[in-house]
C-alpha cells in the first residue's frame, strides 16, 4: 500500500530512509536523497513537528517558506517517540529501512532506547547517519552546536568580511548545508559497502567538520607559514586580480587566476604593458604589489557600465561575471535552463518555488513529485505499511501516539 505518485525510477529507487532530523543539515541530506528517488520518511514530533515549521516569516499562505524549501519529495508521519507505542512504531519502520538520519545531540536517542546498538539489532544492515555540532568523539562531543557557532569555531568568521573589519558570518548557513551534503555522500559510500558485504554502519559528520572542510586554501597557508589568514573581502587569498570591482553602475567579478587571463585583462583595460611590468609579470609579483595594481584597475573599471565591461571581457575570453542580487540569480535564464528552480503545488501554500537538485544525471535525473508534507500527512498510510490495522491506527490516533493531516493531491512542474 502506497500513496506515492507514479514516477520513473530514480537512481536511488528502493532505498528507504527514515529522517529524524529538523531545521537544515539533516533535512538537506534527506531532500537530496529523495530527489534522486529514495523513499524518505520524515518523522516529526507531534507538538509542532520540525522546528523549521515555526519559522513563521516569511510564509506562503501561512506555511513556513523555509520548511517548504527543504522537505519536498518526503512522506511525513507525526510520532511520539517518548511513548512505548511510538517507539514500537519506529522499530517496525527500522526493520524495513535502509537508512536512519538524525541530528540530535549525542545520547538523545540512546536515552529513548533507540540508539544505534538497539536499531542495528533490529536491522543489521542499517546505515545510521548522525549529524551533530562537534561529532560524537572528542572533548566537545556532548556540546550542542549551531551553524553560527560552527562558523566561529572553524575560523570561517575570521576570514569573512573586509580587511580590518569585525568577524562576520557568511551570508548563508554554510556549515549546515555542507554537513547535509557530506552526510548524503557518506550514506552513499556506506550503501555501496553494504551492497558488497550486507553490513550496515554508522555514518557521522558534524557542523565543525563541514566548516573546516571549507578551509582548504586557508589551511594550506597556515600549514605552510604558521600564520592565520584574515579577511580579504571579495579577493582571493592566493591569486590576483581575482575579485569584485566597482563599475560605473555596479560591480563585476574579474578572474585573472592564471597568466593567460592576466594578459587578456591587461589588454582589455588598455594597458598591455602591464604584462611585462616586473611588478605585475607573475601572480607572485601581483600579490606583492596588489596595493598598487588593484586601485589602478578599479579606476579604469569605474569609467564604464558593467554590461560594457562584461561584453569586452567575454569577447577576450576572460572569466568575468556580474554580482547578482538573490532575485537576479534565481530568475536568470541560465539558472532556469539548469533546472535550479522548481515549481510545485502545495495543498495549503498553493503555488511555490524551491531550489532544484544541483546534480545532473543523464539517465536518472532528479524528480520533484511531492511538495513538503503537512504535519502527519502520511501517518495513516505509513502505519498501514508497517502492518497496523485500521482499529490499531485509530487507537493510536486517539491516544495521541500519532497525529495525522489528511493527504491531498499535489502536482509539480519543473521550469
Amino acid at each position: 500500500m502506497s500513496d506515492s505518485p507514479a514516477i520513473a525510477p530514480g537512481a536511488l529507487s528502493g532505498l528507504r530512509v527514515l529522517e529524524l532530523a529538523q531545521i537544515m543539515a539533516g533535512p538537506t541530506c534527506g531532500m537530496m536523497l529523495a530527489d534522486l528517488g529514495a523513499d524518505v520518511i520524515k518523522i516529526e514530533k507531534i507538538d509542532g513537528g520540525d522546528d523549521a515549521r515555526g519559522y513563521r516569516e516569511p510564509t506562503i499562505n501561512g506555511v513556513s517558506a523555509p520548511f517548504l524549501m527543504l522537505n519536498r519529495n518526503k512522506r511525513g508521519i507525526a510520532l511520539d517517540l517518548k511513548t512505548p507505542e511510538g517507539r514500537e512504531v519506529f522499530l517496525r519502520m527500522v526493520r524495513n529501512a535502509d537508512v536512519v538520519i538524525e541530528n540530535f545531540r549525542k545520547g538523545t536517542l540512546e536515552k529513548l532506547g533507540l540508539g544505534y546498538d538497539t536499531l542495528s539489532r533490529e536491522n543489521p544492515g542499517l546505515i545510521y547517519c548522525a549529524i551533530s555540532g562537534y561529532g560524537r568523539t572528542g572533548p566537545f562531543a556532548d556540546k550542542g552546536g549551531f551553524d553560527l557557532i560552527a562558523q566561529g569555531y572553524t575560523g570561517l568568521m575570521s576570514i569573512t568580511g573586509e580587511e580590518g573589519g569585525p568577524p562576520l558570518r557568511t551570508g548563508n548557513s554554510i556549515a549546515d548545508i555542507n554537513a547535509g551534503i557530506l552526510a548524503a555522500f557518506g550514506i552513499l559510500a556506506a550503501y555501496q559497502h553494504r551492497q558488497k558485504t550486507g553490513r550496515g554502519q554508522i555514518v557521522e559528520t558534524s557542523l565543525i567538520e563541514a566548516g573546516l572542510q571549507q578551509l582548504y586554501w586557508h589551511a594550506a597557508i597556515h600549514f605552510a607559514t604558521g600564520e592565520s589568514p584574515g579577511p580579504s573581502g571579495s579577493a582571493h587569498v592566493l591569486a590576483t586580480p581575482y575579485q569584485a570591482f566597482p563599475t560605473q553602475d555596479g560591480h563585476i567579478i574579474v578572474g585573472g587566476a592564471n597568466e593567460k587571463n592576466w594578459a587578456r585583462i591587461a589588454q582589455v583595460l588598455g594597458h598591455p604593458e602591464w604584462v611585462e611590468d616586473p611588478r605585475f609579470r607573475r601572480n607572485a609579483d601581483r600579490m606583492r604589489h596588489r596595493d598598487t595594481l588593484l586601485p589602478e584597475m578599479a579606476g579604469i573599471l569605474m569609467t564604464r557600465p558593467s554590461a560594457d565591461w562584461l561584453a569586452a571581457f567575454d569577447a577576450a575570453g576572460v572569466p568575468a561575471g556580474p554580482v547578482h542580487s538573490i532575485g537576479e540569480a534565481l530568475n536568470h535564464p541560465q539558472t532556469l535552463a539548469r533546472g535550479m528552480v522548481v515549481r510545485q503545488q502545495h495543498a495549503e501554500a498553493g503555488p511555490i518555488r524551491t531550489l532544484g537538485l544541483p546534480i545532473q544525471l543523464s539517465e536518472t535525473p532528479a524528480q520533484y513529485h511531492r511538495p513538503s508534507p503537512r504535519l502527519g500527512e502520511h501517518t495513516r498510510t505509513l502505519l498501514a505499511e508497517c502492518g497496523y490495522g485500521e482499529a490499531e491506527i485509530e487507537a493510536m490516533l486517539e491516544a495521541g501516539v500519532v497525529t495525522e493531516t489528511a493527504a491531498s493531491a499535489a502536482t509539480v512542474t519543473e521550469i
